[in-house]
């Protein structure tokens, strides 16, 4: 793990521009993307019948976008701390892609690069742009900028 520790919004707001990371490898595999379709209801044949995936020409069956982009959570706390401002709340999400697919059992993994840190009541407001990356591929599967309040 790469986290990077801030005392405060100051210090956080110095390293715009600073890549943290990377974080740990996460592997997606087929019980992960099955709770992930059960969860959201998103059963698409592409993620969950190998076979169907197998003839249409992919590899695998291949994980949800959207399940690459929930793993943000985890990563963000992964990689950067704020003494002052220890409590984090999802605010939104900006420009997110997918530009590759993450076939089943692939490892991936985040950096983060702080694009803006503002003031707001009770802490501060930050955008920060995730880059998640999978093993042996040129192309991330997922580019995102979250937004999150981080409260004192």
């Amino acid at each position: 793990m790469a986290q990077r520790t801030f005392a405060t919004l100051a210090e956080l707001g110095s390293a715009i521009g600073e890549v943290v990371g990377p974080t740990d490898w996460v592997t997606i595999d087929q019980p992960l993307i099955d709770r992930f379709a059960e969860d959201t209801g998103d059963y698409n044949w592409v993620h969950v019948d190998p076979d169907r995936a197998a003839q249409a020409g992919f590899e695998s069956t291949i994980a949800h976008g959207f399940l690459t982009l929930s793993l943000i959570g985890a990563f963000s706390a992964e990689l950067i701390a704020i003494d002052e401002c220890p409590t984090t709340i999802n605010y939104g999400l900006d420009r997110v892609r997918f530009p590759a697919p993450c076939p089943r059992d692939s490892r991936v993994r985040a950096t983060a690069e702080v694009v803006r840190v503002d003031e707001v009541a009770g802490g501060g407001q930050l955008t920060v742009r995730y880059v998640i990356e999978r093993e042996g591929s040129d192309k991330p599967i997922c580019v995102a900028e979250q937004l999150s309040r981080r409260l004192r």
